[in-house]
């Protein structure tokens, strides 16, 4: 039998789903309220819906959706800046496939690219280095988007054109990280939450160690888990078990075929080499400190932002949007009244609804019939 074969055993979610029913009840009699548990995760956001545990769930407990999608935390003026880039002459955009349809205030790359913008999409940095490397005429700047797990790989790409000798590549990293947000919640008195469902990706780099302040500062328990629906269903089952208990809370590793306490070390010593934190703004929650890595002074000739400086207009958020709101928890997609009305998959209003990984992107396509009827 295959590792996963076990996560994905009907017999097994079903039976596990049944404890969770049971153990969701007396959190609700011991809260006075059901439980409401956050998932910061887009990976988890779209098994979450594909399964319909939210829906099969709602009337034990409440699950919502955080910043956990790095394509929709990217802020309205990061976006714009992406245009202006593309915008210059002899430049090209390289970025993954996402952000090209993401709305920035006045436009999106996607409707750059038709008015005649040279944008292209790679599924690597590497890949963008090559082209650089190939079309020496041309200035490369590609869009580093993305936590702790992508970020390496950008990091190597400026390596690799370093070696290369390259004076036409650059990157412009908009690049987060996930701690910082989770503090900014945990410290937020109108966020109403009881447990975190914490991503595998990232923690895969980062390590479970770095979530221990969620608990001893935040006092709420917190998870690790991974994609598969068993994994998301006994990750609930943990959470509530500690939210019953009157043991401390605690961060467990519910991953633990991928994730090590301390994470990938060598990935980790790649970020610490290329970049360092600088406090960065998130859609919907404004700046974080400390919560975004750029490139460190010795490679500054890879800056994009030192390298061409782009003139870039206050940002303007669409009317009625409410992606900021949503990956905040504060409502999910059936409350913003743009969702799939005005804001549909072939148009998005907001981030959320372009992603794969977006909440309003996985609600429009799994649960919008649920919610409806």
């Amino acid at each position: 039998m295959h590792i996963l074969d076990r996560f994905r055993d009907p017999e097994l979610g079903r039976a596990l789903l049944e404890k969770v029913i049971a153990l969701a009840d007396r959190a609700r009699d011991k809260l006075g309220r059901p439980p409401v548990f956050m998932e910061v995760c887009g990976t988890h956001t779209v098994a979450i819906s594909k399964a319909g545990l939210r829906s099969l769930l709602e009337e034990k407990l409440k699950l919502r959706s955080g910043p956990g999608c790095p394509v929709c935390v990217t802020d309205y003026g990061d976006i714009d800046a992406m245009v202006a880039f593309g915008r210059l002459p002899g430049v090209t955009v390289g970025t993954f496939g996402d952000m090209v349809r993401v709305p920035g205030s006045r436009t999106s790359l996607e409707r750059e690219k038709a008015r005649g913008a040279d944008v292209r999409v790679f599924y690597s940095p590497a890949d963008a280095v090559k082209w650089a490397k190939e079309n020496p005429e041309r200035q490369m700047v590609f869009l580093g988007v993305g936590f702790e797990t992508t970020a390496p790989a950008v990091a190597l790409s400026v390596a690799q054109a370093k070696a290369l000798g390259l004076k036409n590549y650059s990157v412009f990293t908009v690049h987060k990280v996930v701690p910082p947000a989770l503090a900014a919640l945990g410290s937020d008195p109108e966020m109403k939450l009881d447990g975190l469902i914490l991503p595998g990706h990232v923690s895969a780099i980062i390590g479970r160690r770095a979530y221990d302040f969620i608990a001893e500062e935040y006092g709420l328990p917190s998870v690790i888990t991974g994609f598969e629906t068993l994994d998301i269903v006994d990750a609930l089952y943990n959470l509530l078990q500690q939210l019953i208990s009157d043991d401390p809370p605690r961060v467990v590793n519910g991953y633990t075929r991928v994730v090590r306490e301390e994470g990938n070390v060598r990935a980790q010593e790649t970020l610490d080499r290329f970049f360092q934190i600088a406090d960065v703004s998130w859609r919907g929650f404004g700046t974080i400190p400390g919560s975004g890595m750029e490139l460190k002074p010795e490679y500054r000739e890879f800056d994009a932002r030192a390298r061409f400086a782009p003139e870039v207009a206050a940002p303007r958020i669409p009317q009625g949007c409410r992606c900021g709101d949503l990956l905040k928890g504060k409502l999910t997609p059936r409350d913003c009244r743009l969702f799939a009305t005005a804001c549909t998959p072939s148009h998005p209003v907001g981030p959320c609804m372009v992603s794969s990984e977006g909440a309003c992107a996985a609600f429009y396509q799994y649960e919008r019939r649920t919610a409806a009827g």
